[in-house]
Order: structure tokens, then sequence, then C-alpha cells
């Protein structure tokens, strides 16, 4: 059968802009069907803008750290509608650069909703288009409770978009995405709560690294609030609202921010004409390479639901691509192990590997190093704030399992780590490495003593 397409990709998101423009180079026929933005949830309303975000917290802290140093800053304010406006600017440059990507690698980019009709074709806008193979891209969207009230609820879609900073936001959830946007509001003058239903936010994280994060946003007077949820907003008359709690207490706010997970994006994407299936959780299933119960549909990135981050979503893409269209390139199954990531809260965090409890869990003898200290920019300065370092070590091997960090530039100096962590490096490989002084990485290679 002659097909319009060997490839035809739903939605133009980091993993399905990667599969497209590869399998392309690799000689293969492709089209894109996008009907929102593209570049996705992470140049949209993600990693991009939420670390544009960042960067403005940032300055509060700088201004202040500035008097410490003999610099006399006047501090006439923020202003939120230029950070939003500057904000967009940047995100439509980007949108532009991935149409240029796209075209310019000779895909056929198609603006609408497209909807599967069948295991080997596509309708978008009333056209039908054939291919060969269909990879489903279409990533996440927050999902909010079903609970009174819910449609004064704002999300992360809404957040970057705000007309106005609110003077009071409660911030629910105990994920990253809630922890960076708590911190990231309280920075910029908002007086801030983060609500989580369970005793400790960052499930999954290590142990060492939720404790220290909690104390030093505690340090920055964020209203860090466990063991309670909401279970009814009210508005009021003045635009505020209400908050009735499942602890029976009630609080004022003028905006309510859920962070509460994501869910696959799946509207009206015609699942029903095809053998697709879902898991328990909702996402589409798929085996080691990507493919669905239906053989010529594959799916990658938030829709399958694994490890919701652009660079795994690039990997897939880029697998998938080889798979398909360049099998002499291909080196088999995405390794989902030792996956480096950072969270942008206030500070940083950093992280690759096993935590302390994964490694005791799996069986693992360990040795732990961990070493606490105020970095030495903030010495000349009021701030108390404390950086937290930690390997993990097998103590039969000498093989550093995990690398963990809280403090500023925690990502940057983890991505470094995270080559060496991959490679297999000894703690002694970590020992013989000299340190670059003064920093705060070369505490990484200093570490001798573990602890008790």
């Amino acid at each position: 059968m002659a097909f319009d397409f060997d490839l035809f990709v739903i939605g133009a998101g980091s993993g399905g802009v990667r599969a497209a423009r590869f399998s392309a180079s690799f000689g293969a026929r492709v089209a894109v069907a996008e009907d929102r933005y593209l570049g996705g949830t992470c140049v949209n309303v993600g990693c991009i803008p939420k670390k544009l975000f960042l960067y403005a917290a940032d300055y509060q802290e700088d201004i202040e750290h500035a008097k410490g140093f003999g610099w006399d800053v006047q501090r006439a304010g923020f202003d939120w509608s230029t950070l939003r406006e500057n904000k967009d600017r940047e995100i439509s440059r980007l949108n532009t650069v991935y149409r240029n990507l796209l075209v310019n690698s000779g895909v056929q980019l198609i603006e609408g909703h497209a909807r599967l009709v069948g295991s080997n074709e596509v309708e978008v806008d009333g056209k039908r288009y054939s291919a060969k193979h269909i990879l489903i891209a279409t990533g996440g969207w927050p999902k909010v409770p079903d609970i009174p009230g819910k449609e004064h609820i704002i999300t992360s879609n809404e957040a970057f978009h705000l007309e106005k900073l609110p003077s009071r936001m409660v911030v629910v959830g105990g994920g990253y995405i809630a922890v960076e946007f708590a911190s990231i509001f309280h920075a910029l003058g908002v007086k801030t709560t983060q609500m989580y239903r369970k005793e400790l936010f960052l499930r999954g994280f290590d142990l060492a690294v939720r404790e220290h994060l909690r104390e030093e946003m505690c340090k920055k007077v964020v209203d860090l609030q466990f063991d309670t949820d909401i279970a009814r907003i009210e508005p009021n008359p003045d635009g505020s609202f209400t908050l009735h709690l499942t602890d029976g207490r009630e609080m004022e706010t003028d905006c309510v921010f859920y962070a509460t997970g994501r869910e696959a994006m799946l509207d009206n994407l015609g699942l029903e004409n095809t053998g697709v299936s879902l898991d328990d959780r909702g996402f589409i299933e798929v085996n080691d390479e990507h493919e669905t119960h239906d053989a010529s549909i594959l799916a990658i990135g938030d829709v399958i639901g694994r490890i919701q981050l652009t660079p795994v979503a690039l990997a897939e893409g880029m697998a998938v691509a080889r798979r398909l269209f360049k099998p002499d390139e291909y080196h088999g199954p995405v390794d989902y192990t030792q996956v480096p990531t950072a969270v942008f809260s206030l500070p940083n965090i950093g992280t690759i590997g096993m935590t302390e409890e994964h490694a005791r869990k799996e069986g693992h003898r360990v040795k732990i190093f961990e070493s606490r200290f105020r970095a030495l920019k903030l010495t000349l300065t009021d701030s108390q704030e404390r950086t937290l370092m930690k390997l993990i070590v097998d103590a039969d091997s000498d093989k550093v399992l995990g690398c963990h960090m809280v403090g500023p530039s925690a990502g940057e100096i983890i991505q470094g780590l995270a080559v060496a962590i991959r490679a297999g490096a000894t703690k002694r490989v970590f020992d013989e490495t000299m340190g670059i002084h003064p920093t705060a990485a070369e505490e990484f290679v200093t570490m001798r003593t573990p602890v008790a």
C-alpha cells in the first residue's frame, strides 16, 4: 500500500519535533500536526518561561546581597508586566525557531487538530492523511481535583499569563512544579503558602534533600503547610477567596494555584479507532521501543507517563527516528537509569543516580558522604542559607551510586557530574580529581569522611 507519509507525528513538542526532524534527515517523508503552539509544554508553559521567571526571582536576593559587597542599590520595585511581556516576546521567538527547524528539515507542518481514524490514517480539519507509522507526542496537561470551586483554580498554564501579580497565593502540591512556583512567586513579592496533603514534599527525592529544602524555604519565610488540603474554594465579593481546609481551618487568599500532577493529553485523539490502550494511570501503554498495542502507532514523551522531562522526550524521539529510518545508528531502547534532573526552587536542587533510601532498598551496603556549608558568596551578607552536597557510595565496589545537591547552580554542577556517574566513577576517582578553588563544586571532590 502506498502511504502519503512514512511518519506522521501528532504533536510538535520537544519529542515530536526531534523525531520528525531526524526522521526527515534520514530520508523519510514526514508530517507534523499541531493545533496549539510549537515547542510544546517546555517552550510555552514549562521549562523555558519557568527558568526566565526564576532568573527574575534570583535578582531579589542578588540585590539584597549586593549591600555586603559595597553596592548601594536603589530598589524601585518589581514590574510584573515587564517580565511577562519580555517573556512572551522570547517565547514567540522560540516558536519561530521551532517552525524553521521543522520546515528547513523538509517536514510538512500541518496546523490543526489531528485525530486518528484508523491504524494508518489521521484526519486534520476534515482532510485525511495516511502514514506507515504514526507517532503520538501530544504531551500532558495539568489536572485539578474535582472540588467545589475548582473553576477558580489556576495551573502552571495560566500562571505565566496573569494580568497582575496577586498579593497572596496558595500553591497546592508537593512535586517539583509546586516547589518551584512557590519559591518563584515568594521571591517576586507574593505572600506565598505551599500546601501539601502529605507530611513532606518531593516524594522520591533523597530524604536529606527534601528536609534541607524545607529548612531553607522556611528561612525565606515561605509558609509551608503539610498534612492538609483544600476541601472547598469560596469566592468573595472583593475578588479574593476563602479556602475551607480539610483540617477545619479557613484561610484567605487572592490566587489558588494547583500543581498536583499532570495527565496525558488525549482529548478527541480518536484512540477508540485504533488498538492503542492505556495503562492504569491513564497514559498510553508502550513497550521498550515505544510501540503501542497497535502495530503502526508509537508514542513518546509525557503522554506515556514515564519520566516527564524534556531531555527524556528528546532521547525517545531520537530513538524512534533511528530505529525506524536509520537502524545502523540505533543503539537500543532508551536507558531510563541515572537520568539527571534539577528542581528550580530557591535554592536549586540537582540530582543524579540513586537516593540513599533507594540504594539501601536495593541491598547496597552504602557509605554516605555529606557536606553542609554556607557559600563563600554569602559570607559578606546577612543570608544564613546553607548548601547541601551528598554522595551515596557502594561500600563494596566504591562506585558512586548517587549525587545530590541543594544550593545555587545545583543543576549546572550536577550536569557535569552526571557524566562521571554514568561512566561508573568510583569514590576514589572523585578523591583523586583536583578541585577548582574557590568554588562550591570542589566540595564534591574533597569529602573524605563518611557520615555516621
